[in-house]
């Protein structure tokens, strides 16, 4: 299976469609070489590398993202105990109000979650 369909799930035919209506160079520079290339590396899990995107994308502050990658983590093995945890261990090196900010994304993806019974 490929590396963006294990992270992306269920969501990766619209992410795909909509990278696509971005710019489709652009959307295949980040299919084939960040997932494809670079996300399936030997070395690391998909649970550790998407604990990583979520700490970088803390420190970038792009929710949009960060949600895709809550997801994938979730998706790849994580549980919602580590993601909180990589969430809390992200304020010591990169604050609080991004923390805040992470963990306030984090907590409505699980409530919609719920809603959904998925």
């Amino acid at each position: 299976m490929s590396v963006r369909k294990k992270i992306w799930g269920k969501n990766a035919e619209r992410i795909a469609e909509a990278l696509e209506r971005l710019d489709p160079d652009l959307a295949r520079y980040i299919q084939d070489f960040a997932y494809e290339e670079v996300m399936a590396r030997p070395g690391l899990d998909l649970k550790t590398r998407e604990l990583l995107a979520i700490t970088a994308l803390i420190a970038l502050g792009n929710p949009g993202e960060l949600k895709t990658h809550l997801r994938g983590a979730l998706a790849n093995g994580a549980t919602e105990r580590e993601v909180r945890e990589t969430i809390i261990h992200s304020a010591l090196f990169l604050g609080f109000p991004r923390a805040l900010g992470a963990m306030k994304v984090f907590s409505e993806l699980l409530a919609r979650t719920d809603e959904r019974g998925a």
